[in-house]
């Protein structure tokens, strides 16, 4: 009688481990679908970078993608230099533990999506060397982590977004060689940990 509990105990484990995996599971399921519909919206992949990025494989062994051990999610998407053409895929910003996005030196175009500022725990983003177009996204200052911004040899266009101001972690911010106008406001002191400005 005594064994009762113990074997109700490993039943229930069993089930909560079920669980997690099929959470994990649901988890990649999304991640995946949000990488192969940023892959629909290249139009140009002349060295065949992408040719892993297959629905019947883990998004962890593809090309450009790091998964985090701890979480088995997209960590790192890592895109530069691979002369891709194309535009960037709304729901990119399902990518929920994204923590470095780096699409520079490609052949992007178009407007950045609000999606993007979704990515709340995103640290790096890199969009430089590019043809993005529009206005830096005037929400930019949600992305509270971020530490390295560089949006530089791009088209962005109009103010800078005050909202870029509150981003106190904030240590590195390039912005050169766009089309942005306006004062630079008296808030980028609240930059406190900014160690590089161009």
């Amino acid at each position: 009688m005594g064994k009762l509990p113990s074997f109700v105990f490993l039943i229930f484990s069993f089930h909560c481990f079920k669980s997690s995996l099929a959470l994990i599971d649901t988890n990649i399921t999304t991640n995946k679908s949000a990488l192969l519909g940023l892959k629909s919206f290249i139009t140009s992949d002349p060295y065949d970078y992408l040719s892993t990025w297959s629905i019947s494989s883990s998004p962890c062994n593809w090309v450009g993608v790091t998964c985090s051990n701890r979480h088995g999610r997209v960590h790192s998407l890592n895109l530069g230099g691979m002369d891709l053409k194309g535009t960037i895929y709304p729901q990119l910003g399902n990518l929920s533990f994204l923590v470095e996005l780096d699409l520079s030196s490609n052949n992007f175009y178009g407007k950045i999506s609000r999606e993007l500022v979704q990515l709340h725990r995103l640290k790096l983003l890199n969009l430089s060397h590019n043809d993005f177009q529009g206005q830096v996204p005037t929400r930019i200052g949600d992305l509270s982590m971020l530490e390295h911004l560089n949006i530089r040899n791009n088209n962005f266009e109009g103010f800078i977004p005050l909202s870029l101001f509150n981003l106190s972690r904030l240590k590195t911010l390039e912005l050169l060689r766009n089309k942005l106008l306006g004062i630079i406001p008296r808030t980028i002191s609240n930059l406190s940990s900014l160690e590089l400005l161009h």
